[in-house]
């Protein structure tokens, strides 16, 4: 079977919200996946994968959640070369400028993205819910 990871971060259950949804995606797509809290998250266990989706929302004056989030990111964004990476989060504020950096960082290091960021403002609605699950169908066949 096929694996993927999931590695994110929620301070308030949103982007929680997301990734669950997302690996129902990749589930029904016939997918193995791990979804790991990025502060239970290992590198090397990580890099294991050829597909990783990483959920970080937006915080502060839109930015990467610093404590956990950006340093873990930081550490192994050099190393997922021959990964497919997706990147997806929830924001309570702005227009979702922190994603678009984000995505930029990673383009920058010539690393494949799957589509854009997937980003939602606040709670996921049911609609929104569809929209994070057909994300992680699209990651599978990506």
């Amino acid at each position: 079977m096929k694996k993927a990871i999931i590695v994110y971060w929620s301070g308030t259950g949103n982007t929680e919200i997301m990734a669950e949804k997302i690996k129902e995606g990749l589930e029904d797509n016939n997918y193995e996946v791990e979804l790991t809290e990025v502060y239970d998250a290992e590198i090397e266990e990580v890099l294991k994968y050829d597909k990783i989706a990483f959920g970080c929302p937006s915080m502060g004056i839109e930015e990467l959640e610093e404590e956990e989030f950006e340093p873990f990111f930081a550490e192994i964004l050099p190393e997922l070369h021959d990964k497919k990476i997706a990147l997806f989060g929830s924001y309570g504020w702005g227009d979702g400028e922190w994603m678009e950096e984000w995505e930029e960082r990673v383009l920058a290091e010539n690393i494949e993205l799957f589509e854009k960021g997937l980003i939602i403002n606040s709670t996921p609605s049911t609609d929104e819910e569809e929209e994070c699950y057909e994300f992680g169908k699209r990651f599978a066949e990506f």
